[in-house]
């Protein structure tokens, strides 16, 4: 249920158009919609801005179409986070209209309807071409949310000249998103380059050493740039959102 449909069915009961019974009929599936091994939460749009977002991995391909289809069918764009190739054939067959990036691992229909472009631009910087699927559920995330975003992609620290081609790029966003892995010192530079909040995404990308990526996360987390906010270990969509939100923000 999305603001503006509230609003629609609460001024059809004021003129008289709607029966407060019909009304309290629309309302049954508020807060959420119980499906049994899921609870569709229709309300998260209205509490924080942003819709329920259904992560893919864990689920079967039935539980995801299921979820997606009442969320579309109340009202909601539709965005799908972590979902394999293995199970996507299935779910853009059972979602009609569904568009599926199979690097990203993200399948999207329509916008959030609590879209907003906000204030400016968010950059999404990746430091490496393997990085990059990360950056892409970032970038993809931020647009499903209604932003305009730029990519900015190989500009990591091991050819630092590639990231000075885009300073002025990222001094005019408005958010940066910089992901990196191996070492993650991407977020440190990019910090100390330009007045923006910068929010770091450590990637499991790197050699044995690279602990999965806690030595990038440990790094972000120790940046010596003030203002670098980090999120989780290839978490894209943390950081898409946070940017967002960060974006609308009066």
């Amino acid at each position: 249920m999305t603001p503006d449909r509230l609003r629609e069915i609460l001024n059809d009961v004021a003129a008289g158009r709607l029966p407060a019974e019909g009304a309290l009929t629309l309302f049954k599936s508020l807060p959420f919609e119980d499906l049994g091994f899921a609870k569709v939460d229709h309300h998260r749009s209205l509490r924080n801005g942003v819709p329920e977002v259904v992560f893919g991995e864990g689920k079967t391909p039935e539980q995801i179409i299921a979820i997606a289809r009442r969320l579309h069918d109340g009202g909601h764009g539709v965005l799908i986070t972590r979902l394999a190739a293995d199970k996507a054939a299935a779910v853009v067959a059972g979602v009609p209209g569904l568009t599926y990036v199979e690097a990203a691992r993200v399948a999207w229909l329509g916008r959030a309807a609590s879209a907003s472009r906000g204030h400016g631009v968010i950059a999404v910087a990746a430091a490496g071409t393997s990085d990059v699927p990360i950056a892409e559920e970032a970038a993809l995330t931020a647009e499903f949310l209604g932003q305009e975003t730029e990519r900015i992609y190989d500009v990591g620290v091991s050819g630092i000249h590639r990231l000075f081609a885009h300073q002025e790029q990222l001094r005019q966003a408005a958010v940066a998103i910089v992901v990196a892995g191996m070492e993650g010192a991407l977020p440190s530079v990019v910090a100390g380059l330009i007045d923006r909040p910068v929010i770091a995404v450590p990637t499991s990308i790197g050699y044995g050493a690279s602990f999965g990526g806690l030595a990038a996360l440990l790094a972000m987390l120790n940046s010596c740039a003030a203002g670098v906010t980090v999120v989780n270990i290839d978490n894209g969509f943390g950081a898409a959102v946070a940017a967002s939100l960060i974006n609308r923000t009066p």
